[in-house]
């Protein structure tokens, strides 16, 4: 098992601004755990008792509306932290957390990171700079969801996930969405996102194989209106 202290991924989350004995230990009372494609890290209403540090995989974070659907908030690639808010809030997590791949986490227990928070100045200034972008995404999505046609969103979604998650060999997107969780992460019907699909395959943007979907331009996606 790898130590926190000598773990690359800790470079990519508030972990960084630990010293080297707080890694130590950390590393000392940290569980490592494989979630497989389509299980529940943890579900709406739980009470987390500590934070999940995403070593390799893609999660998907969603709340359940008032008419029964889940909507995707946000995709967390390995790097991220998970349960932050409910660690500092002290409250039961809004959002359910789903491995859309297989996932290795490590998790580290609330009392270790409470008395990091409390002592370390740097970490805890690095935590609550992550939450504060977590916020700034939040009020994105709601100008977005607002201000944007479906297209527009739907041509942004495939952008950043292409940008951000990479391609296969193939060039496919490294992420495979269903179209249900394709349609929440841009806030649509799933018959509305199957159609935009369509429409953008028929327009030369992208192409599909199965799940699958590859973009075959770039440019013509960042330029949809």
């Amino acid at each position: 098992m790898v130590k926190c202290e000598q773990c690359i991924i800790r470079q990519f989350n508030s972990l960084k601004s630990l010293t080297k004995d707080e890694l130590l230990r950390i590393s000392g009372c940290k569980t490592t755990k494989i979630i497989k494609r389509g299980e529940i890290i943890f579900n709406e209403g739980d009470m987390l008792n500590g934070v999940f540090c995403v070593k390799d995989g893609i999660c998907k974070l969603s709340k359940l509306s008032a008419n029964g659907k889940d909507q995707i908030v946000k995709l967390v690639i390995k790097g991220d932290l998970l349960g932050q808010h409910s660690l500092v809030s002290d409250e039961r997590s809004n959002l359910q957390a789903v491995a859309l791949n297989d996932m290795e986490v490590c998790f580290i227990p609330k009392a270790e990171i409470i008395n990091d928070l409390k002592k370390n100045p740097a970490f805890t200034y690095d935590v609550l700079q992550n939450m504060a972008l977590d916020l700034r995404e939040a009020d994105d999505i709601i100008v977005n969801m607002a201000q944007k046609t479906v297209r527009k969103r739907m041509a942004e979604v495939l952008t950043n996930i292409h940008s951000n998650y990479g391609v296969n060999q193939d060039g496919t997107l490294s992420v495979i969405l269903s179209r249900e969780d394709l349609a929440s992460l841009v806030g649509t019907a799933t018959e509305s996102a199957i159609r935009v699909l369509s429409q953008f395959k028929k327009e030369g943007l992208i192409s599909t194989i199965g799940k699958q979907i590859k973009i075959e331009d770039p440019s013509g996606l960042k330029h949809v209106e």
